[in-house]
Protein backbone atom coordinates (compact mmCIF):
# COMPACT_ATOMS: atom_id res chain seq x y z
CA UNK A 1 0.00 0.00 0.00
CA UNK A 2 1.10 3.56 -0.97
CA UNK A 3 0.00 7.22 -0.43
CA UNK A 4 -2.03 8.43 -2.95
CA UNK A 5 -0.50 11.55 -3.79
CA UNK A 6 3.04 9.21 -4.04
CA UNK A 7 1.18 7.41 -6.64
CA UNK A 8 0.49 9.86 -8.70
CA UNK A 9 3.50 11.39 -8.30
CA UNK A 10 5.38 8.47 -9.62
CA UNK A 11 3.08 8.71 -12.62
CA UNK A 12 4.46 11.27 -13.87
CA UNK A 13 1.31 12.99 -13.56
CA UNK A 14 2.64 15.67 -11.09
CA UNK A 15 5.00 16.43 -8.46
CA UNK A 16 4.13 15.11 -4.87
CA UNK A 17 3.32 18.60 -3.59
CA UNK A 18 0.33 18.91 -7.13
CA UNK A 19 -0.27 15.92 -6.16
CA UNK A 20 -1.61 16.50 -2.62
CA UNK A 21 -3.21 19.78 -4.05
CA UNK A 22 -5.05 18.16 -6.57
CA UNK A 23 -6.52 15.79 -4.32
CA UNK A 24 -7.78 18.48 -1.83
CA UNK A 25 -9.44 20.01 -4.59
CA UNK A 26 -11.59 16.73 -5.14
CA UNK A 27 -10.31 15.93 -8.72
CA UNK A 28 -9.13 12.48 -8.07
CA UNK A 29 -11.21 9.27 -7.80
CA UNK A 30 -10.12 5.97 -6.00
CA UNK A 31 -12.45 3.55 -7.28
CA UNK A 32 -14.83 6.10 -8.71
CA UNK A 33 -14.87 7.40 -5.21
CA UNK A 34 -13.70 11.37 -4.81
CA UNK A 35 -10.96 11.74 -2.40
CA UNK A 36 -10.38 14.67 -0.84
CA UNK A 37 -8.22 13.73 2.60
CA UNK A 38 -4.42 13.33 2.38
CA UNK A 39 -2.83 10.13 3.53
CA UNK A 40 -5.02 7.81 1.80
CA UNK A 41 -3.09 4.67 0.89
CA UNK A 42 -4.23 2.48 -2.37
CA UNK A 43 -3.00 -0.77 -3.73
CA UNK A 44 -1.39 -1.52 -7.49
CA UNK A 45 -5.53 -2.91 -8.05
CA UNK A 46 -6.86 0.24 -6.72
CA UNK A 47 -8.49 2.46 -9.89
CA UNK A 48 -7.04 5.65 -10.21
CA UNK A 49 -8.21 8.82 -11.95
CA UNK A 50 -6.83 12.16 -12.10
CA UNK A 51 -9.62 15.24 -13.71
CA UNK A 52 -11.26 12.53 -15.22
CA UNK A 53 -8.28 10.47 -16.78
CA UNK A 54 -7.47 6.61 -15.55
CA UNK A 55 -4.44 6.64 -14.17
CA UNK A 56 -1.84 4.45 -15.89
CA UNK A 57 0.67 2.52 -13.81
CA UNK A 58 4.14 2.31 -14.98
CA UNK A 59 5.84 -1.35 -15.20
CA UNK A 60 7.86 -1.36 -12.37
CA UNK A 61 11.84 -1.86 -12.99
CA UNK A 62 14.38 -2.62 -10.70
CA UNK A 63 18.25 -2.00 -10.76
CA UNK A 64 21.39 -2.34 -9.12
CA UNK A 65 24.07 0.50 -9.71
CA UNK A 66 28.15 0.03 -8.93
CA UNK A 67 27.57 3.85 -7.44
CA UNK A 68 30.80 5.31 -7.78
CA UNK A 69 32.66 8.13 -4.74
CA UNK A 70 31.46 12.08 -5.10
CA UNK A 71 27.84 10.87 -6.89
CA UNK A 72 24.92 12.02 -4.75
CA UNK A 73 22.31 8.81 -3.79
CA UNK A 74 19.33 11.31 -5.05
CA UNK A 75 17.30 12.00 -7.77
CA UNK A 76 18.45 16.04 -7.96
CA UNK A 77 20.93 17.92 -6.62
CA UNK A 78 20.24 21.79 -5.97
CA UNK A 79 23.76 21.91 -6.46
CA UNK A 80 24.50 20.43 -9.30
CA UNK A 81 26.14 17.74 -8.53
CA UNK A 82 25.72 14.12 -10.22
CA UNK A 83 22.93 12.26 -8.95
CA UNK A 84 22.62 8.50 -9.49
CA UNK A 85 19.49 9.15 -11.51
CA UNK A 86 22.33 10.60 -14.09
CA UNK A 87 23.36 7.07 -15.03
CA UNK A 88 20.12 5.90 -16.14
CA UNK A 89 18.66 9.10 -18.69
CA UNK A 90 17.85 6.40 -21.15
CA UNK A 91 14.97 4.92 -18.63
CA UNK A 92 12.13 6.51 -18.71
CA UNK A 93 10.80 5.72 -15.66
CA UNK A 94 10.70 8.06 -12.32
CA UNK A 95 13.07 5.53 -10.60
CA UNK A 96 14.98 6.24 -7.03
CA UNK A 97 17.12 4.97 -4.79
CA UNK A 98 16.31 2.40 -2.32
CA UNK A 99 17.74 3.86 0.74
CA UNK A 100 21.11 5.88 0.65
CA UNK A 101 24.62 5.77 0.41
CA UNK A 102 26.76 8.76 1.43
CA UNK A 103 28.54 11.54 -1.50
CA UNK A 104 31.76 9.85 -0.62
CA UNK A 105 30.57 5.91 -0.07
CA UNK A 106 30.78 3.60 -3.25
CA UNK A 107 29.40 0.61 -3.64
CA UNK A 108 26.25 -1.60 -4.26
CA UNK A 109 22.72 0.44 -4.75
CA UNK A 110 19.42 -0.50 -6.00
CA UNK A 111 17.18 2.02 -7.50
CA UNK A 112 13.06 1.27 -8.97
CA UNK A 113 10.34 2.77 -9.32
CA UNK A 114 8.16 -0.13 -7.58
CA UNK A 115 7.40 2.20 -4.15
CA UNK A 116 6.18 -0.81 -2.29
CA UNK A 117 8.72 -2.90 -2.82
CA UNK A 118 11.47 0.08 -2.12
CA UNK A 119 9.58 0.13 1.57
CA UNK A 120 9.36 -3.57 1.71
CA UNK A 121 13.59 -3.72 1.59
CA UNK A 122 13.89 -0.66 3.84
CA UNK A 123 11.47 -1.32 6.55
CA UNK A 124 14.37 -2.10 9.76
CA UNK A 125 12.26 -5.26 10.79
CA UNK A 126 13.03 -7.06 7.79
CA UNK A 127 16.36 -7.11 8.42
CA UNK A 128 18.41 -7.03 4.93
CA UNK A 129 22.06 -7.68 5.56
CA UNK A 130 24.55 -5.54 4.01
CA UNK A 131 27.91 -5.85 3.50
CA UNK A 132 30.50 -2.71 3.85
CA UNK A 133 34.35 -3.14 3.07
CA UNK A 134 36.22 0.25 4.93
CA UNK A 135 39.24 1.29 5.13
CA UNK A 136 39.92 2.91 8.76
CA UNK A 137 42.46 4.90 10.18
CA UNK A 138 44.37 3.26 12.77
CA UNK A 139 44.48 -0.56 13.79
CA UNK A 140 41.37 -1.82 15.64
CA UNK A 141 42.05 -3.51 18.66
CA UNK A 142 40.18 -7.06 18.99
CA UNK A 143 37.60 -5.63 22.18
CA UNK A 144 36.62 -2.45 19.59
CA UNK A 145 36.13 -5.13 17.06
CA UNK A 146 33.64 -7.16 19.33
CA UNK A 147 32.35 -3.75 20.53
CA UNK A 148 30.87 -3.75 16.79
CA UNK A 149 29.53 -6.75 16.87
CA UNK A 150 27.91 -6.20 20.62
CA UNK A 151 26.31 -2.72 19.70
CA UNK A 152 27.90 0.97 19.89
CA UNK A 153 26.16 3.46 21.82
CA UNK A 154 25.22 6.15 19.06
CA UNK A 155 23.05 9.39 19.64
CA UNK A 156 20.01 7.58 18.05
CA UNK A 157 20.38 4.70 20.22
CA UNK A 158 22.32 1.39 19.88
CA UNK A 159 23.37 -0.34 17.52
CA UNK A 160 21.79 -4.02 16.52
CA UNK A 161 24.60 -6.66 16.33
CA UNK A 162 26.77 -6.86 13.44
CA UNK A 163 29.51 -9.59 12.50
CA UNK A 164 32.72 -7.77 12.25
CA UNK A 165 36.27 -9.05 10.85
CA UNK A 166 40.31 -7.46 10.39
CA UNK A 167 40.93 -8.59 6.50
CA UNK A 168 43.95 -6.60 6.62
CA UNK A 169 46.51 -4.08 8.13
CA UNK A 170 49.19 -2.03 7.02
CA UNK A 171 51.40 -1.07 10.08
CA UNK A 172 53.35 1.53 8.21
CA UNK A 173 50.26 3.51 7.39
CA UNK A 174 48.82 2.34 10.47
CA UNK A 175 45.51 1.84 8.66
CA UNK A 176 43.36 -1.47 8.89
CA UNK A 177 40.47 -2.83 6.28
CA UNK A 178 37.38 -4.32 7.92
CA UNK A 179 34.33 -6.02 6.82
CA UNK A 180 31.19 -5.16 8.79
CA UNK A 181 28.22 -6.93 8.23
CA UNK A 182 24.85 -4.83 9.26
CA UNK A 183 21.13 -5.36 8.79
CA UNK A 184 19.88 -1.55 9.79
CA UNK A 185 19.77 1.21 7.53
CA UNK A 186 20.93 4.43 9.55
CA UNK A 187 21.87 7.66 8.56
CA UNK A 188 25.88 7.57 8.25
CA UNK A 189 25.57 4.75 10.55
CA UNK A 190 29.08 2.72 9.13
CA UNK A 191 31.22 5.89 9.28
CA UNK A 192 29.67 6.53 13.12
CA UNK A 193 30.43 3.35 14.18
CA UNK A 194 34.04 2.79 13.47
CA UNK A 195 34.12 6.57 14.63
CA UNK A 196 32.43 5.60 18.29
CA UNK A 197 34.92 2.99 18.91
CA UNK A 198 37.92 5.79 17.62
CA UNK A 199 38.40 4.27 14.15
CA UNK A 200 37.10 7.03 11.32
CA UNK A 201 36.97 5.37 8.39
CA UNK A 202 39.38 6.92 5.42
CA UNK A 203 37.47 5.00 2.48
CA UNK A 204 33.86 2.96 2.48
CA UNK A 205 32.21 0.13 0.16
CA UNK A 206 29.21 -1.18 0.06
CA UNK A 207 29.83 -4.33 -1.49
CA UNK A 208 26.50 -6.90 -0.85
CA UNK A 209 23.15 -6.45 -0.39
CA UNK A 210 21.64 -10.21 0.71
CA UNK A 211 22.63 -12.20 -2.07
CA UNK A 212 24.00 -9.35 -4.48
CA UNK A 213 27.49 -8.33 -5.14
CA UNK A 214 29.56 -6.49 -7.39
CA UNK A 215 31.36 -9.20 -9.30
CA UNK A 216 32.45 -8.20 -12.52
CA UNK A 217 31.19 -4.32 -12.33
CA UNK A 218 33.31 -1.36 -12.04
CA UNK A 219 32.19 1.82 -10.70
CA UNK A 220 29.45 3.76 -13.28
CA UNK A 221 28.52 -0.10 -14.11
CA UNK A 222 24.79 -1.15 -13.84
CA UNK A 223 22.16 -4.09 -14.56
CA UNK A 224 18.48 -4.97 -14.22
CA UNK A 225 17.86 -7.37 -11.68
CA UNK A 226 16.31 -10.69 -13.06
CA UNK A 227 12.91 -11.64 -11.93
CA UNK A 228 14.17 -14.18 -9.79
CA UNK A 229 16.50 -11.97 -7.81
CA UNK A 230 13.38 -9.01 -7.04
CA UNK A 231 11.11 -12.37 -6.24
CA UNK A 232 14.44 -13.67 -3.62
CA UNK A 233 14.42 -10.23 -2.48
CA UNK A 234 10.78 -10.20 -1.63
CA UNK A 235 10.96 -13.66 -0.43
CA UNK A 236 14.01 -12.50 1.64
CA UNK A 237 12.60 -9.52 3.15
CA UNK A 238 9.33 -11.06 4.36
CA UNK A 239 11.33 -14.01 5.71
CA UNK A 240 12.59 -11.09 8.34
CA UNK A 241 16.34 -12.84 9.12
CA UNK A 242 19.45 -11.78 7.77
CA UNK A 243 21.01 -13.32 4.70
CA UNK A 244 23.13 -15.79 5.60
CA UNK A 245 26.32 -16.62 3.21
Amino acid sequence: MERLQKVIAHAGIASRRKAEQLIVEGKVKVNGKVVTELGVKVSPQDRIEVDGIPLEREEPVYYLLYKPRGVICSVKDEKGRKVVTDFFKHVNKRIYPIGRLDYDTSGLLLLTNDGEFANLLMHPRYEIEKVYIAKVKGIPAREKVKRLEKGVALEDGVTAPAKAKVLSIDKRKQTAIVELRIHEGRNRQVRRMFEAIGHPVLKLKRERYAFLDLKGMNPGDYRELSPHEVKQLRALALAGSPYVS
